[in-house]
This record gives structure tokens, sequence and C-alpha cells, in this order.
């Protein structure tokens, strides 16, 4: 079951660096229910080794990549983010002290703290892609203007993926003649 989560979290991100086209040092966030890819209702069984595979599946593909993982935390500690010391002092994101934990920040966000080379806590990020692994609503972390991404998979385990590309605000004018794929 663990090889096949981190297969399908492999999938997933590829096909969405290949739809979204970010470019290096762009951000990802990534918020992801370790309960609901088991089963479960989310926050309810919080499980290392299903958020393990997951990281395993992504991480190493970002990093080819040179894109940053940005790992969203649950509400507990109110949806901070968990990145790369230089992802936040490229951006500007002040860091905050807090340590997650997999019942207090979430079993993926504490499993990227882990294996990050520096990693730092912020309150809040502004990515340029983001993956929601089990409805963990990630909305809050992306870049206006976010636009939904389908893949040729709709779930990790069980529980349902959403993937969002973002792109610059159209204001004024016509819309009919753009192409919206290329921003």
């Amino acid at each position: 079951m663990l090889e096949e989560i981190k297969n399908q979290a492999r999938q997933a991100v590829e096909e969405l660096l290949e739809i979204a086209k970010l470019k290096p040092q762009e951000i990802l966030v990534v918020g992801c229910s370790s309960s609901e890819i088991g089963g479960h209702k989310i926050g309810s069984d919080s499980s290392v080794e299903l958020a393990k595979a997951v990281f395993e599946g992504i991480y190493p593909v970002l990093q080819v990549h040179g894109v940053y993982l940005a790992a969203q935390c649950c509400e507990h500690l109110n949806r901070c983010i968990i990145l790369e010391q230089a992802a936040a002092e490229k951006y500007g994101y002040e860091p905050v002290n807090v340590v997650p934990q997999p019942k207090a920040g979430g079993s993926f966000a504490t499993t990227a703290y882990q294996n990050f080379q520096n990693p730092v806590a912020v309150e809040t990020i502004k990515a340029h892609g983001g993956m929601d692994i089990g409805d963990t609503l990630i909305g809050m972390h992306l870049k206006q203007v976010a636009v939904p991404v389908r893949l040729s998979i709709s779930s990790i385990g069980e529980a349902h993926l959403v993937c969002a590309r973002t792109r610059p605000k159209f204001i004024g004018g016509e819309r009919a003649h753009y192409d919206t794929a290329k921003i």
C-alpha cells in the first residue's frame, strides 16, 4: 500500500508540474491529510508512514525541477507552512517559532520538517501551484488567481486530490483572445 501511495503522489506531482509549468525556485504548496489517505476523517488518524510515502513521491520530483516544497500544517497550527529557509528568504517570509508534530501540525508537515535541509515555519505564503490531498484547504496559500488543474488521477489512497496552478490577474479588456494555458 505504501508503495502505491508513493507512486500516486509521484504521478500527481509530475502531471501537475507539466501542466502548471512551474519554474525553478517557484513554490508548490502541499496540504496532505494522512488520515484521509488511510480512509479516515481528516484529523482523526494521523499516519507518519502514509505521510512519508507521499513525501517520498513528491519531494524528489520537485528537487529535480528546482521547485520549492511548502508543506501546509493542519488547523492546530493555523495552517502555517514548513519550507526551506532559502525559500523563506527569497520571498521575504518571516519565520515563526514552531515545530510540527504528527498530532499538532500533521504528519506530512512533520515529515517535511524532518527531511528539509534547513526547515523553517512561516505563517503564510503565496505559492505558484498547489496540491490538496484530502481537502485540507490550501487556497489561502496560493497566489491570485488560482486555476484548477485536472490530472489523470483524482485521489491518493482514499483522499480526494485537487490541484491548482496560478496566473496573473486579467484586468480590463476582452478575454476571448488570451491563451490562459500559457499564462
